[in-house]
């Protein structure tokens, strides 16, 4: 594990990591991986990516409500800004990128937002700085900081001055002979030479008339003596003046740090929490999230939920309306999910959305109690200990059946409130072993009173289900113009969906451009019923 990976496990400890135990699963933990790098994709600064790289699911019910009035004040604060101060904020953020961090960055941000003239509850916090303070702070901090150990330029104009005549004068005595050159033209005696070279070296180097004559020793041998004298004598006293002025200013930038640290740690803060609230806010927009109710009784229920990695795709995406538990979702629909049912065994097509719907109800649980806003247009949400979250494996052997096993059974089996999403359980062992374990997991999860939607296509096979359960289907309707299979993705409860292989089949016929294999595809054909086959084929060639 990297450096950055096991800082990563250690915050998220520190802040609320006993969570963690709710991704049971390997599955579970990679859809939460995906929902953070999702999350980062929308943070403002870099230290905002790390925070939200550590966020993790919250223990109570207080604690994710807490978060959830966070965001929605956030994303209400972001909303309300015109497309201009958006603009300005997100390039204050990126100059404090830019700078890395830290004190000067920070107040200079928050500066910087201050002066945009923000308004909502997330900007409330830079209302109480008193702007001076943090410009004297910001000047402390960027004069102490950018000199390294000692007072870096732009903090003090008369060290500034200094320094710059120190460097003139110490390139004129790097080269003695041209300042000579210069003032012997014209100089008669010795008052001629002092004369010459006291302007020559104030035109130069901007030193004081009279700091120049001061340095001119009583006495020299010849002129060339008599310059480079000067020159060192002047180059020392400045040398010194420097190094006075220096520790008077860094004196005084210390003091109004000491007087102004309040200030800078508050400005460090509020930025960071800033940060944070805005990229969270963001990325509640963009997918256009809605506050999940939290409710006593046992239930995931959605209505018109979207796959948050298949939007983030750009895919096309139909929306959801599911439910097992109590949900009193507010459905108009005659096609309404039954409440009540504690189990749903989910049927249909392949590539019907079966898996897709499983881990969208895992990304709304999950955010949920991570105190997030979730893809839906309503969600009722129970609270559960536990999300045991199993994708398809294609491997078919007794290590996978153990393994699968020991990751889903254990966690249910333990009390506590589970949510079983459990994906073709019969892809990892022969089906008639794969129906009895399967009816098996489905007594399990309503002996303890957890929640589960199975994935499976041996519905018949799982008959009589216990009454808590209920069968739901997915149907592919047809074919397309373009051949592609049209499956309308939102279940019909209390229905088996079936395969309707015609469809499938229908698709091989149409495109086998050899005369062999196209005669074997239609030998498929009357298998499965070549007048479906045929309807299906006429439907597709009307609609292209």
């Amino acid at each position: 594990m990297s450096p950055r990976g096991r800082a990563t496990r250690i915050l998220r400890h520190a802040h609320g990591g006993e969570a963690m135990d709710l991704l049971a699963t390997g599955d579970a933990r990679q859809v939460y991986k995906q929902l953070l790098e999702l999350l980062g994709e929308f943070a403002v600064t870099a230290d905002a990516a790390d925070r939200i790289r550590i966020l993790t699911p919250l223990a109570s019910r207080e604690a994710m409500v807490g978060r959830l009035n966070d965001v929605r004040e956030a994303r209400d604060s972001w909303a309300n800004l015109s497309e201009s101060d958006q603009s300005a904020v997100l390039d204050a953020f990126a100059e404090y990128d830019d700078a890395d961090g830290g004190d000067r960055a920070a107040v200079e941000a928050a500066l910087a937002l201050r002066e945009i003239g923000l308004e909502g509850d997330v900007f409330s916090t830079l209302e109480e700085f008193d702007p001076d303070d943090l410009a004297d702070a910001l000047g402390a901090l960027s004069g102490l900081e950018r000199g390294g150990d000692g007072v870096g330029p732009g903090a003090d104009d008369r060290l500034d001055d200094l320094r710059e005549q120190l460097g003139a004068v110490e390139d004129a005595a790097a080269t003695p002979g041209d300042l000579v050159e210069a003032v012997q033209q014209g100089a008669r005696g010795t008052d001629d030479l002092r004369e010459a070279l006291t302007g020559q070296v104030t035109r130069d180097t901007g030193v004081d008339v009279s700091q120049v004559r001061e340095a001119m020793p009583a006495e020299a041998t010849d002129a060339r003596d008599f310059v480079a004298e000067t020159m060192r004598t002047l180059a020392t006293d400045l040398r010194n003046q420097v190094e006075n002025r220096e520790e008077t200013v860094a004196a005084n930038l210390s003091e109004i740090l000491e007087r102004t640290r309040e200030d800078i740690d508050r400005a460090v803060e509020a930025v960071e929490e800033i940060a944070v609230s805005i990229s969270l806010a963001r990325f509640a927009l963009e997918f256009d999230l809605v506050a999940p109710e939290f409710v006593e009784s046992d239930v995931c229920g959605v209505l018109e939920a979207r796959n948050l990695f298949l939007v983030d795709a750009g895919e096309s995406v139909q929306p959801i309306t599911y439910a097992v538990g109590d949900h009193e979702l507010s459905v108009s629909s005659p096609n309404a999910p039954p409440t009540g049912d504690r189990v749903a065994v989910l049927t249909g097509a392949n590539s019907g959305g079966k898996t897709t719907l499983l881990e969208t109800l895992c990304q709304v649980q999950l955010l949920a109690q991570m105190g997030l806003p979730v893809p839906a247009r309503q969600a009722r949400v129970g609270i559960v200990d536990t999300i045991v979250f199993h994708r398809r494996h294609a491997s078919f052997n007794a290590g996978v059946l153990e393994s699968t096993l020991r990751s889903v059974v254990p966690p249910v089996s333990a009390g506590g409130k589970t949510l079983m999403l459990v994906d073709e359980f019969e892809a990892i062992t022969e089906p008639g072993s794969a129906a009895d374990l399967l009816h098996g997991l489905v007594q399990l999860t309503v002996d303890r009173e957890a929640l589960g939607v199975f994935v499976t296509h041996l519905a018949d096979d799982l008959e009589p289900l216990p009454a808590e359960a209920r069968t739901d289907g997915i149907f592919a309707e047809g074919l397309t113009g373009e051949l592609e299979l049209e499956v309308d993705y939102q279940p019909r409860f209390e229905t088996v969906g079936r395969s309707t292989p015609e469809f499938i089949v229908s698709r091989l016929v149409a495109d086998a451009d050899d005369r062999s294999e196209r005669a074997g595809y239609e030998t498929l054909a009357t298998a499965v019923g070549e007048t479906a086959v045929q309807r299906t084929l006429a439907d597709a060639r009307w609609q292209g």
